[in-house]
């Protein structure tokens, strides 16, 4: 089978880097968001912000 083209091992390794960190930052904001999500929702409640109340 032919490659159609071949990325040096250094940009894989760096977008491989960049997807994990990426990954690891959207978990830790899911995290945060379920600890403190009622929070958080009760502030926009009480400001007005929420619309959905």
């Amino acid at each position: 089978m032919k490659q159609i083209a071949s990325m040096p091992v250094s940009t894989v390794a760096k977008v491989a880097l960049g997807v994990a960190v990426l990954a690891a930052a959207t978990g830790l904001a899911f995290a945060s968001w379920v600890d403190k999500g009622a929070g958080i929702f009760m502030a926009t409640i009480e400001s007005g912000l929420a619309w959905c109340f």
